[in-house]
């Protein structure tokens, strides 16, 4: 059997169990739609938070934004993990102890305000759309390459999976799927990495054998910093962003992480409080699995890839280059018509996706349209490492389809939870608690389910037009929710001072500049095209890095604000207070 062959098999079993489990677990009430019911175990929750964590970003776009940005890809390993055990740590148990459901929710009745709950709604909304961007494109990708498809295909369909176990299951039937999704996932991610090492130095264990040395006696990555200086590009072991730009990503993504929507409410699936403190330390331990083998998929992604297409003549290119090829992923045009590819510094083409002609070229390559005068030749899109990686080292067929099989399960759990968080976002936090409080449980669930209807189209656009590569997108995600939520939800639990006034003037603030500086540029919507470059960024900030920057204009205009304000009721200020004792010695007063 071929490699269609056996993804239509893999990836239609999986996708059968996810439509089951959706079935099985279908949710009956708002309390299931919303936290499955409040009854989910620690285990069971741990791998749930994990898969939703694990999205497309982590499983397509960080292993390839460190195989082809080196030691600066490193950040993000740092700020998702490092945001991660921010989260778990500081914020979770006590927002599972203050017992609402969602983020708008714990704002609205904290400051005691449904302007605060209203900004945190809009907030939200931007986060999640944003962030589900990168899996829909992640889902086209996938699509692309191993059924055949259209990239804009791709995703039509992956809209159509995720919306049926989001509309009929909630978050209930969310939480089983993910279940599923992560065993896949982490199954389908180790698996080629175990293949990879064992060719490449022998050792079993990727995280070990990427510091290896191979058959040669070199080590991999004293091998791979040789190859990248013998070709032009700088030693894949030294950084080239400036420091303030490294830290400011990484405190980005740190930050927004702990104010992430879709995985705060995980919290509020478990029973009690110690649940949730456990669930988030069986995530961890889950998410460590992938990602401390992310950075040796990238350097035998990286070094597979050198080795096998640089300098090689196209008639005696592998298949699996010719094949990427057709999904307009990878591209090559013969700048010097020597019949070779040539891979070394500068961009081959101009612009984010390379346009090809209908024919071919002399070589029977596709030609890119538009491309630079550099001399490098070859195009590679950053979210196929990972995927490609098994084709490149000549793994079995079942293998490469169980790659792809995990990528969409990576893709569509955390679009599940994004599609949840918007619904919810939609139907509780605006409808219920403000427009119409006195709608019954039913009506509220039906809403529920058609703003998950109306945000898979929505999502659907921003896959089928992202703003870039899948881990690039998903990092302004993180910075929209460093620059809003992270400040409103850390001051309202450890300062009985912060006031109403003082959270919504922070909030809009931070998620106005950051807005404003990814606008500009990151997507080049404001100013001319020449000041959307990076010699115009503020301070050298990158747009992936600026959410600190957001974050820290929040907290200086919130503080402020509640300084020149009146302070919060004295009930208000005993519910905070209460918020922090542990476990067992009070319940915060519910509203």
């Amino acid at each position: 059997m071929g490699i269609q062959t056996w993804t239509f098999i893999i990836v239609g079993l999986t996708f059968a169990l996810y439509i089951g489990i959706a079935i099985w677990s279908r949710a009956g009430s708002t309390k299931e739609f919303y936290v499955a019911g409040g009854g989910v175990s620690p285990l069971a929750n741990g791998l749930a938070t994990a898969a939703d964590w694990m999205s497309a970003a982590s499983f397509l776009g960080m292993a390839g934004i460190i195989a082809f940005s080196g030691y600066d890809g490193s950040v993000y390993l740092m700020g998702w993990t490092g945001g991660y055990v921010l989260l778990a740590l500081l914020l979770a148990p006590y927002l599972r102890k203050f017992g609402k459901f969602t983020v708008p929710d714990f704002i609205g009745d904290r400051y005691y305000s449904n302007v605060a709950r209203t900004v945190a709604v809009v907030a939200a909304l931007f986060v999640s759309f944003t962030y589900v961007a990168g899996q829909m494109r992640g889902v086209g990708v996938v699509f692309s390459r191993f059924l055949d498809v259209e990239v804009n295909t791709g995703v039509y369909i992956g809209m159509a999976v995720v919306l049926f176990y989001a509309f009929l299951g909630g978050m209930k039937g969310i939480t089983y799927t993910q279940v599923a999704q992560y065993c896949v996932l982490i199954f389908a991610f180790m698996v080629p990495a175990i293949f990879i090492s064992i060719m490449a130095t022998g050792n079993p264990i990727p995280q070990m054998g990427f510091g290896s040395a191979g058959d040669d006696g070199l080590y991999l990555l004293d091998k791979l910093d040789g190859l990248m200086t013998e070709l032009g590009f700088t030693p894949y072991t030294n950084g080239t962003k400036s420091m303030t730009d490294v830290f400011f990503i990484t405190a980005s993504l740190m930050l927004g992480t702990a104010g992430l929507p879709h995985v705060i409410i995980r919290f509020f699936t478990v029973p009690k409080v110690r649940d949730a403190r456990k669930s988030a330390g069986y995530a961890l331990l889950f998410i460590a699995i992938l990602y401390t083998t992310a950075p040796a998929i990238a350097v035998f992604a990286r070094t597979n890839l050198m080795e096998t297409v640089h300098n090689t003549p196209y008639a005696e290119i592998p298949t699996w280059f010719t094949k990427w090829e057709d999904t307009g992923l990878i591209a090559w045009t013969d700048k010097n018509e020597d019949g070779k590819i040539q891979y070394l510094p500068g961009s081959a083409i101009v612009g984010k996706q390379p346009e090809f002609s209908e024919s071919r070229g002399d070589h029977g390559e596709r030609i890119i349209y538009n491309f630079s005068q550099g001399i490098n030749e070859l195009y590679v899109d950053r979210d196929i490492t990972v995927l490609a990686n098994p084709e490149i080292a000549g793994l079995p067929d079942w293998v490469i389809a169980l790659v792809a099989a995990g990528g969409l399960a990576a893709a569509l759990s955390t679009a599940a939870g994004l599609l949840l968080v918007i619904s919810t976002s939609i139907s509780h936090d605006l409808i219920k608690k403000q427009l119409a409080p006195g709608i019954s449980d039913k009506k509220e669930l039906w809403i529920a389910r058609f703003s998950a209807l109306a945000a898979v189209v929505v999502a659907g656009y921003f896959g089928i037009n992202p703003p870039g590569f899948v881990a690039s997108v998903v990092a302004l995600a993180f910075g929209l929710a460093a620059s809003s939520f992270f400040p409103a939800i850390v001051m309202g639990i450890f300062s009985k001072r912060m006031n109403r006034e003082g959270a919504i003037v922070g909030m809009v603030v931070g998620l106005g500049i950051t807005c404003y500086y990814i606008a500009r540029f990151k997507l080049g919507w404001i100013g001319q095209p020449e000041t959307s470059t990076e010699a115009y960024w503020w301070w050298g900030i990158s747009p992936e890095g600026f959410g600190t920057v957001g974050m820290l204009a929040n907290f200086a205009m919130a503080i402020l604000v509640s300084r020149f304000t009146s302070p919060p009721s004295e009930e208000v200020q005993e519910m905070v207070e209460n918020i922090r004792i542990p476990s067992g010695a009070g319940e915060a007063i519910q509203h």
